[in-house]
């Protein structure tokens, strides 16, 4: 019995000690800053995308007086295209649920903006995103379009495919081409998904870039190791709305 109390002493021990896997993006640093960001997606009745813009240019004042714009676009390519994006930005949930408090008794708000939105649209989607630790919200330095890439990983988390993920985004920064704008993991939503929003000069710009990072051995290299943990991707093309703080 002593001998036995030995050994499973020592196999609790190395237990303890065994190394943990770690990655550039697991969920504990992200949780020291609550700041997230909300993706909301309007699917827009084709005969009225006009009217809606009018509608949201003329009002969305309403609601940035209680929270924080980041961006605007319309979807000019990638899927249905009569599609309005938005980013918002929140401290931490608290502040959501004042602001979803206030909004909700704010009468102005309800019959100007909200109830004509409802009668434009299809549906809404929602995302509730973070920033990556290792990835700050960046300004690009004029007017431009912008690219959001969605990429859905296999099921693991950051701590299997983080790394590698980090890898290949930074060897598209490297070349210079392209600016980007912000790194997002979602936490409420599809799972595992990552959605890295990028800033071009032009559509030109943009496609001459991904031509010249088809030849880098650099790149191709990180994307050939960062595509073992993909299971699907896809791209949508965006333009900002007059009113879009990130142009």
């Amino acid at each position: 019995m002593l001998a036995l109390g030995k050994s499973l002493t020592k196999a609790l021990a190395a237990r303890t000690l065994a190394p943990q896997v770690c990655s550039s993006f697991a969920t504990g640093p992200r949780q020291y800053d609550g700041t997230f960001y909300e993706f909301r997606t309007y699917c827009v009745k084709p005969t009225k995308m006009n009217e809606f813009l009018e509608n949201v240019k003329k009002n969305i004042h309403l609601q940035t007086a209680h929270s924080e714009l980041v961006g605007s676009w319309s979807v000019e390519f990638g899927g249905r295209i009569d599609k309005v994006f938005h980013i918002w930005k929140y401290d931490n949930f608290a502040q959501q649920t004042e602001v979803r408090k206030a909004l909700a008794n704010d009468k102005e708000w309800r019959e100007q903006l909200l109830i004509p939105i409802l009668g434009l649209t299809d549906k809404q989607e929602s995302e509730i995103t973070y920033l990556v630790p290792w990835c700050k919200l960046e300004k690009p330095p004029k007017e431009g379009v912008y690219e959001l890439v969605t990429f859905q990983m296999k099921p693991g988390g950051p701590a299997l495919w983080g790394d590698a993920f980090r890898r290949a985004i930074n060897a598209h920064v490297d070349l210079g081409y392209s600016k980007l704008v912000g790194v997002f993991h979602t936490e409420y939503g599809a799972l595992n998904r990552v959605h890295v929003l990028w800033w071009n000069a032009s559509a030109d710009s943009r496609a001459a870039g991904r031509h010249q990072s088809h030849e880098d051995p650099r790149v191709v290299a990180a994307v050939r190791e960062s595509v073992n943990y993909l299971e699907s991707q896809k791209n949508m093309l965006l333009i900002p709305i007059s009113f879009s703080p990130l142009k």
